[in-house]
């Protein structure tokens, strides 16, 4: 793989050479690899398959993941979070000590690895809010509730510059990744101002199925705001809001 220099990039093969853009810019790289149907039939290259296809159980689940608290994270992200994900379930997947190689799943791995998670690595939730928060789980009534007793904001909160407002933002979502559906409930704070005087206590409510067998995993965040004439606007496009994984219940 080469980078690309001089002012006109290339997009496309020309001689062999594929010339195309990514976020770390434009690259090129000489054409090759071996033929799709070989790999497929191929007795060789049975380890490729199950490592192709248990790498793909774990795009699946981060698609999920993501699609289930798409409210929450389209506004706390970074742009290699979906590869990022990606990687961390496929930790997950390795860990499921029940099927066959190749047949491994997020679901049947050990979810509790996925705590902590980081959905946006320029505002991470960890230095960020410093207020501690108690997560907790009902499985018999589906509620999940955080509790965060009152805070100074900017003794608790680790804000960028420019910041006048802030809210505390969480969620439950309930996991289906071999059915590839999901439940998704979020609450949140109201626009609070960032300052020196106490909050009230913080006590976020969401609910998932009731009795539910599935995984459910808690997310956690801080958004950041700046008051121009009485509106507020997401302070430089939210790229600085943090989420986090806080919690993953499982049977």
């Amino acid at each position: 793989m080469a980078r690309q220099n001089g002012i006109i990039k290339l997009k496309g093969t020309i001689g062999g050479i594929s010339f195309y853009k990514t976020s770390d810019g434009h690259l090129a790289r000489e054409k090759g690899g071996v033929d799709k149907s070989r790999i497929a039939n191929d007795p060789a290259f049975q380890r490729t398959r199950e490592n192709g296809a248990e790498f793909g159980a774990a795009g699946k689940g981060g698609k999920l993941v993501r699609s289930a608290i798409r409210i929450l994270l389209q506004n706390a992200k970074d742009k290699r979070v979906v590869s990022r994900l990606t990687t961390d379930l496929l930790k997950i997947v390795k860990t499921d000590a029940v099927n066959e190689r190749g047949s491994r799943t997020v679901q049947g791995g050990d979810l509790s690895l996925f705590q902590g998670f980081e959905f946006n690595t320029n505002g991470k939730l960890g230095s960020t809010l410093f207020a501690p928060s108690v997560n907790a789980f009902d499985r018999v009534t589906g509620e999940a509730t955080v509790s965060i007793a009152a805070f100074a904001p900017k003794v608790r909160i680790a804000a960028p510059a420019g910041t006048t407002h802030f809210k505390v933002v969480a969620g439950a979502a309930e996991v289906d990744f071999k059915g590839e559906t999901s439940v998704f409930e979020s609450d949140e704070t109201a626009i609070l101002p960032y300052d020196n005087a106490n909050t009230a206590a913080i006590d976020l409510i969401t609910a998932v199925t009731a009795n539910t067998g599935l995984p459910v995993i808690q997310v956690l965040g801080v958004e950041f705001y700046q008051e121009v004439n009485g509106q507020m606007y997401p302070l430089k496009n939210g790229s600085y809001n943090a989420l986090a994984v806080v919690k993953v219940d499982t049977l």
